[in-house]
């Protein structure tokens, strides 16, 4: 069973893309579904739960028997109701739904387990460290397909015609997406790949959809999230020696710090008063970049993620290390989650639609371009030529010898253009 995960080239389809493969190499007591899907404005976890139930109870069963798991949680969201009453239907004995509250970040893998089993992973390191063993939805998905993966899911939101999640061919460009959603509702607007909390602004729709991308929100021009995603690293340092008061509220906020891990944001702005760059901070090695420092908790409209994410690049530059270990969770843990309508107030999402059913079918294209790196580890080889046939399913990058990595196919069948750091086919 895993050499055909790794055949089909299954990644985590809802984080950084870690080959699946390798993670269910290792064994654990537990496994839990990551169903919270907490950035706002996106659904397509909920939208395969309801659709695909048949596919992603196949791919946990798969799951927990490799794994050799015997007890099994589904983390999701209480606030869906209609969900949860039909996974009830279909739950194994050894499987129990986890009803999660609607708050951020819920999803964030180390909040998640701790929510669901009481430990605190610890600092640097996996679930499998506390026993545990985390996959996302759409990742159970494709392994329950028993087929190449060819396609992403994503939720299409915001500023567009209609705010849809669609199953869309994997090197398919975002504006393909956008086109499926009946376009933009703004002349002018920006486009974030990924979420409105830990996306960034895309440079162009021409860019194509990966393995990882988990959405598309269209905003207009001049809103908030676009602007700030639109800071170059300069403004960003100027206007934290000028602002930041060291009031300490990114830190207090903090998910990580709130799990007892040593991230404190407060200490990279401080930095930025003696450099151009964050100093080398050893926790900041552990920030998840969920951003809520920024975007949420800072008075001052300031980018204690943007100095963490300096403060962290620093410390593996310089080697740094952090010494000490976590004992507990802050007393406040629970108690500091942010309800996701408030998020969304904060954020300026209440005017947009906040559901997007599924459009049945793969969206049609007749070109796309395939990244042979969209996975962690090392990128895919490609394994055919400019002026070659190939067919949909057909594998057309593979791992490198002795990498970390995983199998790249085409989801159209068509002539291959071009081969460098992508491939292109067109039908």
């Amino acid at each position: 069973m895993i050499n055909t995960i790794e055949q089909n080239g299954v990644v985590g389809a809802g984080g950084a893309g870690f080959p699946t493969a390798v993670k269910f190499k290792r064994t654990a007591d537990t496994f839990i579904v990551n169903a919270a899907e907490c950035e706002p404005l996106l659904h397509k976890d909920r939208e395969l739960l309801l659709h695909h139930t048949g596919d992603f109870f196949a791919g946990l069963a798969t799951a927990m028997q490799v794994t050799a798991a015997k007890q099994g949680y589904i983390g999701i969201k209480e606030k869906h109701a209609d969900v949860i009453a039909l996974l009830k239907k279909n739950l194994p004995h050894n499987v129990s739904i986890c009803a999660l509250r609607d708050v951020y970040p819920a999803g964030d893998e180390f909040v998640l387990v701790y929510d669901v089993t009481g430990k605190v992973i610890p600092p640097g390191g996996l679930p499998l460290d506390v026993g545990v063993i985390v996959n996302n939805v759409e990742t159970l998905v494709n392994i329950g397909r028993k087929k190449a993966v060819t396609t992403k899911f994503i939720t299409v939101a915001g500023a567009v015609k209609k705010s849809v999640t669609l199953e869309m061919t994997v090197g398919s460009s975002l504006q393909d997406a956008l086109t499926a959603a009946g376009g933009a509702t703004e002349k002018s607007f920006g486009a974030l790949a990924g979420g409105t909390m830990m996306g960034r602004l895309a440079k162009s729709l021409d860019e194509p959809i990966t393995k990882t991308t988990g959405g598309l929100i269209i905003l207009p021009e001049d809103h908030f999230l676009i602007r700030r995603y639109s800071r170059t690293v300069k403004q960003t340092v100027r206007i934290a020696r000028a602002a930041c008061d060291q009031c300490s509220f990114c830190t207090e906020w903090c998910p990580r710090y709130l799990l007892g891990h040593p991230v404190q944001p407060h200490l990279a702005m401080r930095s930025l008063g003696f450099s151009d760059t964050a100093l080398p901070l050893a926790g900041a090695l552990f920030c998840s970049d969920c951003n809520l420092c920024s975007l949420c908790a800072c008075p001052e409209d300031l980018d204690p993620r943007a100095a963490c994410q300096g403060a962290k690049s620093a410390a593996r530059q310089a080697k740094v290390q952090w010494q000490g270990k976590v004992t507990s969770a802050h007393a406040l843990n629970t108690a500091r989650r942010v309800p996701i309508k408030r998020l969304m107030q904060k954020l300026g999402l209440t005017e947009f639609v906040n559901h997007a059913p599924l459009l049945a079918g793969v969206v049609p294209v007749k070109q796309v371009t395939i990244p042979l790196r969209q996975h962690i580890g090392a990128p895919a080889v490609a394994v055919v030529k400019p002026g070659q046939r190939v067919s949909a399913g057909e594998l057309v990058a593979d791992i490198a010898p002795g990498a970390l990595g995983a199998k790249i196919h085409t989801g159209i069948a068509g002539m291959v253009v071009s081969v460098g750091e992508t491939i292109i086919i067109k039908t």
